[in-house]
């Protein structure tokens, strides 16, 4: 069979595309086709001059006053409001604080903390490895235990032991995306609290955390974001819980007069109690300004893209290189699937790095998934066509089987 889709044809979609003037806010070179935004998302042009005045003006000439003058005192809140409006919740539900892992493990003890009569974290099986080491230490910290179930019988485990479910919206190996509203509904159903991590979803896909029920959040800001390596995560709980949070690691800047220099901890109001250090001004920077180009972005229409890229990846896959050991691992329903699509190969970490020195960038993840992510701001539908073809010649021409993949690099 022959497609009815070929590069002109996706060259015309790029030309009707209304977001396709958006690639031009983000440092991209010519030679490359870049698909692990789901990894580490894209520079954004304005970054490096924001950071210039930060590094230049408000710490080389502002120095301490920045604090209080430049408003570095108080980013947390003012940058989690911002992204309060990308994942559907209040202005005062979110703040910025260390990286996800950190946040998860203050969420999950703060879970523990209000529901004293239960002992259980569930999580699943094919949730992301850190996150059931953090919730594991969390739990034993706390006298309690982590029950790890396989994602098909997490709504039988739901019982009156579960003080918190703790769930990633969408899985970063096959990006397959959770049903949150109804999730989080079995949970409050039996009496348990609902996190989520949002890692691959903040940015990828419209959430709305408080319309489904979400009681916790935590997600990080270098990916689908942009806010760059090691960009400080967000930390999302809903107001009604509040006056019940407790900080296990409580800090100078979460006290509720952090100049008083008491011994005693006095907790501030709000999620500002859970801000535990100084906060990371150089990366919140480069956070918020990325966070501040999303704002300008209509989501529905980013997401509208998302699938549009996704469903063309699939497509050109199964009808380009069938036959040649690809098995898709990503939901082919598009409304349980988040921006990326994952393909199964036995030889996968090969295919990933001959892709890579052809300038197709993807990534590995064991055991032998290839993983690509289509970041609808700067991937165009010419770069999910060009990557296929890559795709195709790579394996048609033998080039994964290179003896120089057989020894895995540190990053895959």
């Amino acid at each position: 069979m022959i497609s009815a889709v070929d590069r002109a044809t996706c060259a015309a979609r790029d030309a009707v595309d209304p977001l396709a003037s958006v690639r031009e806010q983000f440092v991209l070179p010519d030679d490359l086709i870049y698909l692990d935004g789901n990894s580490l998302g894209a520079l954004p042009v304005r970054t490096p001059a924001r950071l210039a005045a930060l590094v230049e003006e408000e710490w080389g000439r502002g120095l301490v006053h920045s604090w209080s003058d430049a408003g570095w005192i108080e980013a947390p809140a003012r940058v989690g409001a911002k992204l309060a409006r990308l994942i559907g919740a209040g202005s005062d539900e979110v703040v910025v604080a260390e990286s996800t892992s950190v946040c998860l493990f203050k969420l999950v003890c703060a879970a523990l903390a209000m529901q004293p009569d239960r002992s259980v974290v569930l999580t699943e099986e094919e949730n992301f490895h850190t996150d059931v080491y953090v919730a594991a230490a969390a739990a034993q910290l706390c006298g309690a235990t982590v029950e790890v179930q396989p994602r098909a019988r997490l709504l039988d485990a739901l019982d009156d032991r579960v003080a918190v479910l703790v769930l990633t919206h969408v899985d970063y190996r096959t990006g397959y995306m959770h049903d949150m509203r109804a999730l989080s509904a079995a949970a409050h159903d039996a009496g348990a609290l609902a996190l989520w991590d949002l890692c691959h979803s903040v940015a990828a896909v419209p959430l709305q955390v408080n319309a489904d029920g979400a009681d916790m959040a935590v997600g990080c800001g270098y990916k689908y974001l942009n806010g760059g390596p090691g960009a400080p995560a967000l930390l999302h709980v809903r107001a009604g819980l509040h006056g019940a949070l407790r900080n296990p690691v409580p800090g100078w800047l979460g006290h509720a007069e952090p100049f008083a220099f008491e011994l005693a901890f006095r907790p501030a109001s709000g999620l500002r109690s859970m801000i535990t250090g100084s906060p990371h001004i150089l990366q919140l920077t480069a956070l918020e300004s990325a966070v501040d180009l999303w704002l300008e972005v209509d989501m529905a229409a980013a997401r509208a893209k998302s699938v549009a890229l996704t469903e063309l990846f699939i497509e050109l896959v199964e009808e380009r290189c069938a036959r040649m050991g690809f098995e898709l691992a990503s939901p082919r329903d598009a409304a349980r699937r988040g921006s990326q699509v994952a393909l199964r190969h036995p030889d996968g970490y090969g295919v990933v790095r001959a892709l890579a020195e052809r300038g197709v960038v993807g990534d590995f993840r064991a055991p032998d998934i290839c993983r690509f992510g289509l970041a609808p701001l700067y991937v165009r539908y010419v770069d999910v066509w060009d990557a296929v073809d890559h795709l195709h010649q790579v394996v048609a021409e033998g080039a994964h089987l290179d003896p120089r993949f057989a020894e895995r690099a540190a990053i895959t």
